[in-house]
């Protein structure tokens, strides 16, 4: 899943925890990327809870519970399928990951 704000795709970190932050808009999960985490305020951009006003959502399953005070609710709109993607660039990395798993040109023999 890329950054909702501007469409990087996440990349896992050679060792330590994942500089990527989740969180919930227009009752989606989506995620930040670090660099779209820099500058101005960029929780602003996603939903908040009722309850207690914090960030720390999780949508799952039709609902979204806040990891903060464990407040559960429906989300307001069913499930739309995902934007079709052009896919530019996916092509080439997963041929790169393929390679790097598997070795040489990236086709098991």
């Amino acid at each position: 899943m890329p950054c909702y704000r501007c469409g990087a795709r996440q990349t896992d970190p050679d060792h330590g925890p994942s500089p990527w932050r989740r969180g919930v808009r227009s009752d989606r999960q989506v995620l930040v990327c670090p660099d779209c985490q820099h500058g101005r305020d960029w929780t602003a951009d996603l939903d908040h809870c009722t309850s207690c006003g914090a960030t720390a959502l999780v949508c799952r399953l039709g609902e979204v519970e806040c990891r903060t005070c464990g407040r559960v609710r429906a989300t307001e709109r069913m499930a739309e399928p995902p934007a079709p993607s052009d896919g530019s660039g996916l092509s080439e990395e997963v041929a790169a990951a393929l390679s790097r798993v598997l070795g040489g040109d990236g086709l098991a023999t």
